[in-house]
Order: C-alpha cells, then sequence, then structure tokens
C-alpha cells in the first residue's frame, strides 16, 4: 500500500533501536534467577495453549517451544508488536538473547532425536551477515550448530536493501516516520541509518544423531556473539525412505556430497524414468542444483526432507534471461503457461534450499515456478528462495499438501493468474518476506480453489493470507499468527489489477493470533481480517464464518476503501456469523467504506475501545453513515447493538487497551 489514505494527523516517529543492543546487559547468574519457570516449558501452537487453537492449522510432526518460556540466563525481550525490532517478529512477540556463555535450556515434551532452533544474529556492520557457533547440549555431549544471518537483515523501503547505511531507495516516497514528501527540488529527508531493518530471524535444522526421551534437556549457548533464540521445534524423524523401484540419479552420476553440479545427472534421470515410467529417486544426500530443472509428467520423490537436500547457488545471468530475471538459482519448473504448462507432476519427500539474499521481483528464483495441472507438492522443505512456490497460469489441480515453507524473501506461496480447482492443504508457513499464502487473480481470473488447514507464522511484511480477486475461493481451518507490518492475518483486496471478486469468497473456521497490524502508510490499525476496495467493489457473496480473532492488536474486522474512490467503490454482500472475538485493542468492526455487511452470532469480549468505529465513506450525513451493520441477533457482548444500523463513530485513533492473554470461551 502506498499514499497517504485519509491524511491523518501526524504520529510520533516510530522506528525502534534498529540492531540487537536491546536490553540490559545481565550476568548469568542474575539472568537465572530473573526467569526460572516454575512448571515444565510448554508446547505451544502460535504461542499459545494447543487447545485455544484446536483443528486449526496444519499438522505437524514437531512440537514447538517458545524461548520466552523456558530456562536462561539470557534476557527475555518485552513483548512488543512495533515493527522493526527483535521482539516484533519473534513467534508470540518475544524472544531471549543470550551474550556469548549465556544459554536457554528446554525440556523436551515427548521423545526426538531432530530440532530446529529459530534465531536472530546481528548483522555486519556493512551488511551481508556474519556466521557464529551455537553449542547444542544434551545428554549424549554437546554439538556445535553454525548459524548465519546471511539471509536476514534487509533495510530500507521496498524491495528493500542489503546496506545498512543506504540512502532511500525512493527519495520521493512519502517517508512515515519523518511524515514528509519531499519536493523534487528539495534535499531527501533526513533518516537514521540503519534505516527500517526487518526480516531479522532465520532458522536451522539439525539431527541429534540419536533420539532422546521425554524429560531430557536441550541446551543451546551462545558461542561468540549475541544470539537471540525465539524458539526450539523438536521432532522424531523417520527413518529414510527407499525406493528400489525408482531411478535412483546417483545411477547417472549424481553427486550426493554437494560438490559437483548434479543437475546434469538429475536430468538424465528424469528422462530415463520418463521412457520405462518410474519414478525418480533421490537418495539421501546433498545434491548441488544451480538452476531451474524444468519437469513435467514426472514424479520425483526423495528420503524425506531431512535426508535429502537439493541445494544451490544463486547466479548471475549475463544478459538477462528474456523475463527479465537477472540471476537464477535452484529450482523444479513446470514449463511456461503459454507453452502449453506441465502435467502430471508429482515432487515429494525432499528439501530445495537455495541462496537467495535480497528481493528482486523480476527474478525466477523460487523453489517451485511455472505452471503444473493435474500434479502434487507434498513433504518438501523449502527454505532461502524468493518463493516457496509461485504457480503462473492458466493452470489447474495442483494440490500443496504437507509442506514446509520458510525463510522467504518474498511470498510463501502464489495461485498467480488463471490458477483452477486447486488446494493448498496442511502446510506450514513461516517467515515469509511478503503474503504467506496468496491467490492473485491478475489478467486471467482464478476460480474454485481452496486454502485449506495451513499454519502461518510471522509473515515480515504483508498478509498471512491474501485473495486477491478470483471466483468461489474457500479460505477454511487455517491457523493464522503474529503479521508484522502493512498487512494482518486475512486480507480480501480489490488490488493489484485483480480481476473482480465474482461468485463466493468463503472464510471459514480460522483463527488469527495477535494479528490486527499498525499499517505504517495509512498510520492506523487494520483488522485481524480486512476487505480493501481499491481497484473496485467488493460484491461477491462474502460468508465469513465460525472464525476466530484472539488478542487482536487493534480492530477484528475491516472493511476499507481508499479515499481518492471512497465514492466509486463499495463492499456489500459480507456476511459474519457464528465469530469469536476474544481481545482487541480498538473495536470489533472498523468500517471506512460505503455499503454494508450483516452479524449474526458475533461474540466479543475484552473490547479495548467502542465496538464499532463506522465512518462510512466519510461524508456523515445527517442520516448516519454510509456503511449499514444490519443485526440478525445473537451478538452477544454488547458490541453491535448500540452502533446499529449506520451509527457514525469515526475515531480511527482512540487509545489502545491490551486485552488479557486469550482464554477458553
Amino acid at each position: 500500500m502506498v499514499g497517504d489514505m485519509f491524511a491523518p494527523p501526524r504520529w510520533a516517529a516510530l522506528l525502534a533501536t534498529p540492531l540487537v543492543t536491546l536490553g540490559v546487559a545481565i550476568g548469568p547468574a542474575d539472568a537465572a534467577a530473573a526467569h526460572q519457570p516454575s512448571i515444565t516449558p510448554a508446547v505451544t501452537r502460535a504461542a499459545l495453549d494447543p487447545a485455544l487453537v484446536a483443528g486449526r492449522g496444519a499438522g505437524v510432526a514437531f512440537a514447538e517451544q517458545e524461548a520466552e518460556r523456558a530456562v536462561t540466563t539470557g534476557v527475555v525481550l518485552s513483548p512488543d508488536r512495533t515493527a522493526y525490532t527483535l521482539a516484533s517478529e519473534a513467534s508470540g512477540r518475544s524472544a531471549v538473547t543470550l551474550d556469548p556463555g549465556e544459554y536457554v535450556e528446554f525440556t523436551l515434551p515427548k521423545a526426538a532425536n531432530a530440532i530446529t532452533v529459530r534465531y536472530s544474529l546481528p548483522d555486519a556492520p556493512a551488511g551481508g551477515g556474519i556466521t557464529a557457533p551455537l553449542s547444542v547440549g544434551t545428554p549424549g555431549g554437546t554439538r556445535t550448530m553454525t548459524l548465519t544471518s546471511q539471509f536476514s537483515w534487509l533495510y530500507n523501503q521496498y524491495p528493500f536493501s542489503n546496506d545498512p547505511q543506504a540512502g532511500l531507495l525512493h527519495p520521493d516516497w512519502w517517508i512515515t516516520e519523518c511524515a514528509c514528501v519531499p519536493a523534487a527540488t528539495e534535499p531527501a529527508p533526513v533518516i537514521s541509518k540503519p534505516f527500517r531493518p526487518a526480516h531479522f530471524y532465520d532458522e536451522q535444522r539439525l539431527l541429534l544423531g540419536r533420539t532422546y526421551r521425554a524429560g531430557d534437556k536441550i541446551r543451546l549457548t551462545a558461542r561468540q556473539a549475541p544470539t537471540t533464540i525465539d524458539l526450539l521445534d523438536s521432532e522424531l524423524v523417520g527413518a529414510p525412505k527407499v525406493d528400489l523401484g525408482g531411478v535412483n540419479v546417483l545411477l547417472f552420476g549424481a553427486d550426493p556430497t554437494g560438490r559437483r553440479d548434479a543437475a546434469p545427472a538429475i536430468e538424465k534421470a528424469i528422462a530415463f524414468a520418463k521412457k520405462i515410467h518410474r519414478a525418480v529417486y533421490l537418495p539421501p544426500g546433498v545434491f548441488q542444483v544451480n538452476r531451474h530443472l524444468v519437469v513435467d509428467d514426472v514424479t520425483i520423490t526423495g528420503a524425506g526432507n531431512w535426508y535429502t537436500k537439493v541445494k544451490g547457488h544463486e547466479v548471475a545471468l549475463d544478459p538477462p534471461a528474456a523475463d527479465g530475471s537477472v540471476h537464477t538459482g535452484v529450482g523444479f519448473y513446470g514449463k511456461d503457461a503459454a507453452q502449453g504448462g506441465s502435467r502430471n507432476v508429482h515432487l515429494a519427500d525432499f528439501a530445495i534450499e537455495g541462496d537467495v539474499r535480497e528481493r528482486i521481483d523480476t527474478d525466477q528464483v523460487n523453489a517451485i515456478g511455472g505452471a503444473m495441472s493435474d500434479s502434487s507438492i507434498s513433504g518438501l522443505y523449502l527454505q532461502h528462495t524468493k518463493v516457496g512456490l509461485w504457480f503462473d497460469g492458466p493452470m489447474s489441480n495442483v494440490k500443496v499438501l504437507g509442506n514446509v515453507i520458510v525463510d522467504q524473501i518474498a511470498d510463501g506461496l502464489n495461485f498467480h493468474t488463471g490458477v483452477t480447482g486447486s488446494l493448498a492443504r496442511d502446510n506450514f508457513v513461516r517467515n515469509t518476506g511478503d503474503d504467506a499464502l496468496a491467490m492473485w487473480a491478475e489478467k486471467t481470473t482464478n476460480s474454485g480453489n481452496t486454502f485449506d488447514r495451513n499454519t502461518v507464522q510471522t509473515p515480515t511484511l504483508a498478509n498471512g493470507i491474501a485473495i486477491y480477486g478470483g471466483t468461489d475461493t474457500t479460505v477454511s481451518g487455517n491457523l493464522v499468527a503474529d503479521p508484522i507490518r502493512e498487512g494482518s492475518g486475512i486480507h480480501a483486496g480489490s488490488r493489484f489489477g485483480a480481476e473482480p471478486f465474482a461468485g463466493y469468497l468463503r472464510i471459514a473456521d480460522n483463527t488469527t493470533v495477535r494479528a490486527g497490524t499498525f499499517d505504517l502508510n495509512w498510520k492506523i490499525g487494520l483488522g485481524a481480517i480486512w476487505f480493501f476496495a481499491l481497484d473496485k467493489s467488493i460484491n461477491a457473496d462474502i460468508q465469513v464464518t465460525g472464525d476466530h480473532f484472539l488478542d487482536s492488536t487493534y480492530n477484528a474486522i475491516m472493511l476499507v476503501s481508499d479515499w481518492a474512490v471512497k465514492d466509486q467503490y463499495s463492499i456489500t454482500g459480507a456476511h459474519f456469523k457464528d465469530i469469536r472475538v476474544d481481545g482487541t485493542g480498538t473495536s470489533v468492526v472498523s468500517a471506512r467504506a460505503a455499503g454494508g455487511a450483516t452479524f449474526e452470532n458475533v461474540d466479543a469480549r475484552n473490547v479495548g475501545a467502542v465496538g464499532v468505529n463506522n465512518c462510512g465513506s466519510f461524508h456523515f450525513t445527517p442520516s448516519g453513515s454510509e456503511f449499514t451493520l444490519s443485526d440478525l441477533g445473537g451478538n452477544d457482548g454488547g458490541w453491535l447493538s448500540p452502533f446499529a444500523p449506520n451509527v457514525i463513530t469515526c475515531d480511527d485513533r482512540p487509545p489502545v487497551v491490551a486485552p488479557p492473554a486469550p482464554s477458553a470461551w
């Protein structure tokens, strides 16, 4: 989003302390005395008691434990939801910073032989990241993980910079922190550097070499650099999968050590497998691939994403490719839709690990790309690419099932332009640099697609789930937690040139946690779920049913248009039923558009301000707001009735009242 939507009063600068010099120095003994949990650290989901989100989100093999709930001699970061801070980008909005020699210790809740550590290291003074060891103490001894911040730390304005000392990328843009739009003849505004640091965290996995029991301790100790630990995921990984009937890439010369380029050998294996109608098998190992492998009518399986890794370097292209890419990198791509796309592609049970450290929107450096109809992607682990899966249609019937997508520079998954009859289910997505899960009906409509029972955590920009236009769309059973800035939990937007919403949009049985972010351009709080009519009206049949909005930082529900088009576009046909709102910093509903919505059995508690903020389209007519809220009954908590059907209560910036932690209803 760009532009000053409603020319609001100027607020103070929001930029927080930019580097990892947070908190005060606490010695190991003092810190340990200050933070000794009285009970065994709890297993959480999205930093909540799992009972509060039961039935929502992906089914995952690991147990999540938050560092701030573990025993530590480090500094527990105070909870924060302000952009550009380590705490705000952490799961649950808190983490633990360790100086060298300090530790955080977790108690395993069940048997495990593998861990994932989500962490942050400082950047190098000139950018580019550093590396530092982390000791992993177990009952069987101590191992070392070599952590890096080479894939973290972005700065400045979109599409961001890796240079902490860079000047403004767009000197003519309105700068929120100084509340100005510099004229072309004036010097650029003075900004503090590094400007808008973000994308602090990364994660790393480790097989422990043996199985440890429930109750055993895992101690993480910083050794050379301040190290912030967000959480530990522990898991019992099964034995490697073996496909004796598959075409083994080793037979064609693929190097499983990662030292030599394996792409030609894998391509030969694919060609042979297609001739004899067999699957391709990637055994345990690291296979170096530094370009796209084009796949069509083939099944490729690995030994499991902990054991089989397809890993590559980003490679500069000279000259650039016809599509505008200036780099290539590891990826499995269907043929371009203009060439008919690919069909019958099935990829399963391996990891794709890239080397993308900067955002260049023209680059095709995604883990999965192209067009793939009648295909499936399952059991993959995708890390350090630009986008985990970016599909360019027209294409149909792709199933994205049970994948882990982490540490992306941009989106996690995008069904883009003309994707139909497709499904993303049971995926776990964490630390994306843009929308985690998106459907974007640009130029050609999407139709009949579903996002179901996925988990999204800590997208550092934009939304957890975003639907940009399309027909007959379902978003159901998802869990979305901790969006950071310029977006929120679930979003439906008529924007970015998308085709209009048509048919139905069903948003059912989802849970958002600590959503409802502060928009840095508009300087107002968004809704945990929000609808935005920017390019055209939204008038499809919108059914929001059975959703839970927990601990929303600002509003739970928002319906908004842009000031420049507020008299052209409206939002109608939205129906909210059987909703639970447990905690808002401000309102249950914020309406900043013409139109209307119905509400039935929408129960709310712990509401920070008035139940409804209704500005309509800002004409403030004697007959009331241009947005109508129809009370269909059963709306408990007293939040709606005083304001229905169209009482004007326009106050975008009431004092925020932090709600208590969510609890059983």
